[in-house]
């Protein structure tokens, strides 16, 4: 598991952006732990997660508070 912090999150599209040491990683609202599904993330907030790769790159999946 990596971790990161939120960089960016738009709550009416679903969708945003996760830095890492690494690298930065876009995650969809389904790829968000349910627990955090409610209230989405925030900014800044800290937060734990896989990589999955596929056509498009590298995403943030399994997301979790961390």
């Amino acid at each position: 598991m990596k971790t990161g912090i939120v960089k960016s999150w738009n709550r009416q599209r679903g969708f945003g952006f996760i830095i890492s040491d690494e690298d930065e990683y876009f995650v969809n609202i389904n790829d968000v732990h349910i627990t955090l599904k409610n209230n989405g993330l925030k900014e800044g907030q800290r937060v734990t997660f896989n990589i999955k790769s596929d056509m498009k790159g590298d995403r943030a999946v399994n997301v979790k508070a961390g």
